[in-house]
């Protein structure tokens, strides 16, 4: 199993990775044509807006894995221990519905926008949104991969490669 989980991440990183590098590679483009030449790309700024919707969505998974969204935390850590691991399972049980909710209501705004194309690519405005329903079933596989250790402890799973090895815990 963590043979899978390592290539989840890894697939999840690089496609992160991938968006960044074609995104900036579209922008530079753009400017430099813009500069050099007088020229400018009508599609380029279309592109690297849609880029980095994909790019949010994809890296908000592993973002969560680490523990790095926005939490707080200081009613929680006034509870005894024990409340404190109901609190975590309850969290994680919002978010699950949360998410699964999201992902739903995502797959049915990208269906009603099949029709609708994107004014300088001609693309269908469903690819685009396609980010959402993807993005929020990546949150979900990324939160089951942590719930345990969260709810336990209070630590989030390290990247691989990162820094410190060990399981990450909030300050």
């Amino acid at each position: 199993m963590k043979t899978a989980d390592r290539l989840f991440v890894a697939t999840n990183q690089w496609a992160v990775i991938l968006l960044l590098a074609v995104m900036s590679v579209v922008v530079f483009a753009n400017v430099s044509l813009r500069y050099l030449t007088n020229f400018s790309l009508t599609w380029s700024e279309e592109v690297a807006r849609y880029l980095m919707i994909w790019m949010t969505f994809l890296g908000a998974g592993l973002v969560l894995r680490v523990g790095g969204h926005v939490a707080v935390t200081s009613f929680q850590e006034l509870l005894p221990a024990g409340a404190q691991r109901v609190a975590r399972g309850a969290i994680v049980l919002l978010l699950l519905v949360f998410f699964a909710v999201m992902a739903w209501m995502g797959h049915d705004y990208m269906s009603r926008m099949r029709f609708q194309v994107t004014p300088a690519t001609r693309i269908a405005f469903s690819h685009i949104y396609a980010a959402m329903p993807v993005g929020f079933l990546l949150m979900i596989a990324h939160l089951l991969a942590v719930m345990r250790g969260y709810v336990t402890d209070h630590s989030f799973a390290p990247l691989e490669g990162d820094m410190n090895a060990e399981t990450i815990k909030p300050d």
